[in-house]
């Protein structure tokens, strides 16, 4: 059910915000894009007159605050330096972007009247856990800046909940799938890369396991967060994932898409971490579970492969966040 009329999207531009706007949109939302557009005009083909986007940077109050105008009255907080090496490039920029105009950003949308903030956090929050099923309850214990400050802010956005300002978490696993802007650094997404263009896909190790969700499945759960009662979910924290897989499981599932020619090569590593989800709680108290598998996840990759939607694969850096924030300079 629709309960709010117009929802700001910080990093709307990005790899889920390129799917989630259009869905919003198609559902009678009124959408603003808060987003410095480093990955180009994703939605230059969208012609919507409810879609208002904001070309500025998160950290400037004066643009905060002019995308909160107009009536918004949810707010979906996607915006971030999204990666661990991206962040490590500059450890203050990433502070400065995910952590440090976090707050400012919570109180401008308070003293607007947005009743609903959803913020997009990080299942490498919980660090590497021995646990089978990884649950919310469960301390967290990230292992990096990036996932130190998805952890900080969660409690941040807590402290700033109160009557009326609804506030909810989502912990996702990595995305996967096609979408207009696409992330070829994400590991479904590089294997079944490398599986099409190269023939063959290189594991590292293997054993370990990666939580993954379709990106489809993201932005339903978005959607659900969104439009579920203020008692379902406010003060909530979710997991949202699909199943863990090995990562050589994974490798045969794009080989099972791609074609029997492609060839697994497994290399030696010493990055043996495997991270787990359990996505129980989501499903039990919203009725959320992932409808989409990571095989329907290469599929839509290839099909776009195929149909010449992904040019220069290896080589544009708009597929790659780290080698985008290398080359433009963001202070």
């Amino acid at each position: 059910m629709k309960r709010y009329n117009h929802v700001m999207i910080t990093g709307g531009a990005g790899y889920v915000g390129s799917k989630l706007v259009p869905a919003l949109l198609s559902k009678g939302y009124k959408v603003t894009v808060l987003d410095l557009y480093l990955y180009g005009d994703v939605f230059s083909d969208l012609d919507n007159p409810h879609l208002r986007e904001i070309k500025g940077d998160l950290r400037d109050a004066n643009t905060v605050k002019q995308a909160l105008s107009g009536g918004v009255d949810a707010v979906i907080h996607l915006a971030c330096i999204s990666n661990d090496p991206s962040f490590d490039l500059n450890p203050d920029l990433g502070k400065s972007i995910n952590f440090d105009c976090f707050e400012p950003l919570v109180k401008a949308s308070k003293e607007v009247g947005v009743k609903r903030f959803i913020y997009a956090s990080s299942s490498s929050v919980y660090g590497v856990k021995e646990e089978p099923n990884v649950h919310e309850e469960l301390p967290l214990e990230p292992l990096t800046d990036y996932s130190k400050f998805k952890a900080m802010c969660e409690k941040v956005l807590e402290r700033h909940r109160a009557p009326g300002f609804v506030a909810v978490t989502i912990r996702p696993a990595t995305v996967c799938g096609y979408a207009p802007r696409l992330r070829l650094d994400l590991s479904v997404n590089i294997l079944t890369n490398f599986a099409v263009n190269k023939g063959f896909i290189k594991v590292f190790g293997g054993d370990q396991l990666r939580p993954n969700i379709h990106i489809d499945d993201m932005v339903d759960a978005y959607m659900l967060l969104l439009e579920a009662d203020d008692a379902k979910v406010d003060g909530k924290i979710f997991n949202a994932g699909y199943e863990n897989h090995s990562i050589m499981d994974i490798a045969h599932m794009v080989k099972k898409v791609v074609g029997k020619d492609v060839e697994i090569k497994v290399e030696p590593t010493n990055d043996n971490r495997s991270y787990r989800v359990s996505s129980e709680k989501i499903k039990r108290e919203l009725g959320f579970s992932a409808k989409r598998t990571i095989e329907d996840a290469v599929v839509s990759l290839k099909e776009a492969f195929d149909a010449g939607k992904i040019p220069n694969s290896f080589d544009d850096e708009m597929y790659f966040n780290i080698k985008r924030m290398q080359n433009v300079g963001l202070k």
